[in-house]
């Protein structure tokens, strides 16, 4: 039987649920099946291969229909990208003659002659309403007509997919995995973890749930079921009076709240009443959330209940009729007076606060006594925290200078929501002493809470990047990474692509590249306004996407004449990144020699969906070393722009300044954590044999033949590298 939820293992974890099916001869079809995979970009590993060959013909059929569907989609093979420019990356005109080209098709229609003479003789033509401009001229399938078969390279991508245990099974590890994560998942996730914990509410459930946006999904999940709550804090009920009504449980964004059956309210008003019994200071959360509270008592309608009286004060103090000081507001009151001691002992009970809060207590400290006690403090309260807080903490200490910040220094800020702005740097250094003895406890701390690992093979590609401490503002998609990570990127052709479809407005997106040298001045760019250029070559404009719409642009990267190139989709007109029916953005790599389709989804590496709050998307950007070769640097930002007609030359200046605060900024990595792993033998895998043993591995993808005890770490699970 096939399990409903099949296609979420597939892309989580490159696994294929054990097939079941009628027993057969199906070696043909399989290999059959391996090669349309092979085409893609995917493979079956031997075991899986194996095992799909034991089927029937019919069983294999509809396992790589099904299979085949869903890596289609994960690599953005899943529709149709045609080019404006027919035989781009060749043939594309120079910018002014296809503008003039496309102003003598209109004087030829007799249709547009007369709104063309009338704009010409004013000396401005409105390229938009030229009949030949931004619309494709040819099918999808004349298009084709145009381009050789695609010559393979030893540089393809080749992911491989795993056999997997039972569906049930695997179901479950993946719902223990995403409820359990110790970072904070990004919407996607959230959404597959909502779908996760309606098939697993009355099963195995992680022993801690410590992320309170995984909470609050699946609390819903036990809701509907009749399992109790998870409840610790009025602000958990706040959540999953969100998640009911399909809301932003991390509490950015406003919800509006549905109405709610009795028996919910009721559950709802009991978790409220036993949480505040039990420690009636949690009140002081309410604050922080005065008016989504009095919005949420509307629909509770808590007065009708009398029997709970300990909620009915929740209310109360959101309708400021009861006292109930913050927790912030309390520490602030107490730094106002001057009192760093006393804020101090109150953030005692509050780890993950005082953690947060170190750099500025530290800053506030009168004498190496009020100092010490800080540090004393943070070492005693350390062991309680989060270890993504010590992480956090350790990361912003890598970017801390040590002498007076200097006139002119920036610092850069990114929301939870991948916004991104710039300021000036006014902090005053921490002492040296100080620093030192914060970070070295903060390093033994985290060491302490690694896991064994006596063996353990890392993939050299995945040394540099940064460990995972939240996933929100990282989209879902194939080989993205967290943001500060750095991979290489190994071939002679950069191809930058995206991919829109507008749901009710006509909507035109722009892709851009802006070419910077090593001091961040702009070199040169790519656009509809530049089609061509030394460095590269642009597919053409497209101003609508009524069934969906690719721009590409080409780089050689031998030819680029500066240090760094930073694609940019930018919204001209029509639909956001967050309303649009379907929006993603990637890069593929090939060498000289390779011909091929615009899009060739086994030369992708990377590809991801474009859901963020801005109008102007910087997914990453591209650096080349001192030594001539090219590495990848994941941005994951979005600029708010201007409502509409964004264009890159008008973004740079805003890019050139996040693009420094961000390559110049240091992250952990997990080359950085391996380096404390004490006594953990590391091993840098060459991609020859691996170990017959048992062993940790962290790497870009799983590789063939690991003994089937071995931990393994790639990108889709990489946020278990972080600590408890």
């Amino acid at each position: 039987m096939v399990h409903p939820l099949e296609h979420l293992l597939v892309r989580h974890t490159h696994r294929l649920p054990a097939p079941e099916g009628a027993a057969g001869d199906g070696g043909v079809a399989a290999r059959q099946f391996d090669a349309a995979l092979m085409s893609v970009g995917f493979k079956l590993s031997a075991p899986l291969l194996e095992r799909i060959s034991a089927l029937s013909t019919g069983a294999v059929v509809d396992i790589a229909v099904r299979t085949l569907a869903c890596v289609r989609e994960s690599v953005g093979d899943h529709v149709q990208h045609n080019t404006y420019f027919v035989d781009f990356p060749a043939n594309v005109p120079d910018t002014f003659d296809f503008w003039m080209q496309c102003v003598r098709d209109a004087l030829a229609d007799d249709h547009a002659r007369e709104g063309a003479l009338k704009q010409l003789s004013s000396g401005v033509v409105n390229l938009l309403t030229l009949p030949t401009y931004g619309r494709y001229q040819h099918t999808y399938a004349e298009m084709l007509g145009h381009h050789e078969e695609l010559i393979a390279a030893a540089g393809d991508r080749m992911t491989v997919l795993h056999l997997g245990g039972d569906a049930r099974d695997e179901v479950t590890a993946l719902y223990l995995a995403l409820a359990g994560s110790r970072t904070p998942l990004g919407e996607d996730d959230l959404r597959d973890l909502d779908a996760l914990a309606e098939h697993c509410a009355d099963g195995p459930q992680p022993d801690e749930i410590p992320v309170r946006e995984n909470r609050a999904v699946v609390n819903k999940a036990r809701l509907r079921a009749g399992s109790g709550l998870l409840l610790d804090t009025v602000t958990d009920v706040l959540r999953l009076a969100c998640a009911l009504s399909d809301g932003d449980v991390s509490l950015v964004e406003p919800t509006r709240f549905v109405k709610l059956s009795r028996p919910v309210r009721r559950a709802l008003l009991a978790g409220l009443d036993a949480v505040v019994a039990a420690a009636p200071a949690k009140l002081a959360d309410v604050a922080a959330h005065r008016e989504r509270w009095k919005r949420l008592g509307e629909r509770l309608h808590p007065h009708e209940y009398p029997r709970w009286p300990y909620a009915a004060q929740v209310f109360a103090v959101a309708r400021g009729e009861q006292r109930a000081p913050s927790f912030a507001a309390r520490t602030e009151e107490l730094l106002g007076r001057g009192d760093l001691t006393g804020a101090v002992e109150l953030l005692r009970s509050a780890p993950g606060v005082l953690l947060r809060s170190v750099d500025r207590l530290l800053r506030s400290a009168r004498t190496d006594e009020e100092c010490a006690a800080v540090l004393d403090a943070v070492e005693e309260t350390a062991p309680r925290a989060a270890g993504r807080v010590l992480l956090s903490v350790r990361q912003h200490l890598l970017n801390r200078g040590d002498l007076l910040e200097l006139d002119g220094a920036r610092r850069v800020f990114v929301n939870r929501r991948g916004r991104a702005w710039v300021t000036e740097d006014t902090r005053h250094a921490l002492p040296d002493t100080a620093k030192e003895r914060l970070i070295a406890l903060l390093d033994a701390e985290i060491a302490r809470r690694l896991p064994p690992a006596p063996r353990v093979l890392v993939d050299p590609d995945v040394l540099d990047v940064a460990l995972p401490l939240s996933g929100k503002a990282v989209p879902s998609g194939l080989g993205v990474l967290p943001r500060g990570s750095v991979s290489p990127v190994e071939g002679e052709l950069l191809r930058f692509f995206v991919y829109w479809k507008q749901r009710s407005r006509t909507t035109d997106y722009d892709l851009s590249a802006v070419v910077l040298d090593e001091g961040y001045e702009q070199v040169t760019w790519l656009s509809y306004t530049r089609l061509t250029d030394v460095d590269g070559r642009h597919s053409g404009d497209i101003v609508e996407a009524p069934e969906g719409a690719s721009e590409f642009i080409e780089l050689r990267l031998g030819a680029v004449r500066g240090s760094f190139v930073v694609p940019q989709v930018l919204l001209f007109a029509g639909e956001n990144f967050m309303d649009v029916e379907e929006s993603f953005f990637g890069f593929m790599l090939r060498e000289s020699e390779q011909k091929g389709r615009p899009f060739e989804p086994r030369t992708v590496r990377m590809k991801s969906d474009l859901r963020g709050p801005g109008r102007v998307a910087l997914p990453l950007a591209f650096r080349r070393g001192d030594d001539g070769r090219w590495q990848a640097h994941w941005l994951h930002l979005y600029l708010k722009g201007m409502p509409a007609a964004n264009r890159v030359e008008e973004t740079r200046v805003t890019v050139e300044s996040l693009l420094r605060g961000i390559v110049e900024r240091e992250h952990l990595t997990v080359r950085w954590l391996l380096g404390l792993m004490d006594g953990a033998r590391v091993t840098v895998w060459d991609g020859g044999s691996v170990p017959e043993g048992p062993v940790t591995y962290i790497g870009m993808r799983r590789p063939e033949g690991l003994h089937p005890a071995s931990r393994v770490l790639t990108p889709e699970n990489l946020r278990d590298m972080v600590p408890e």
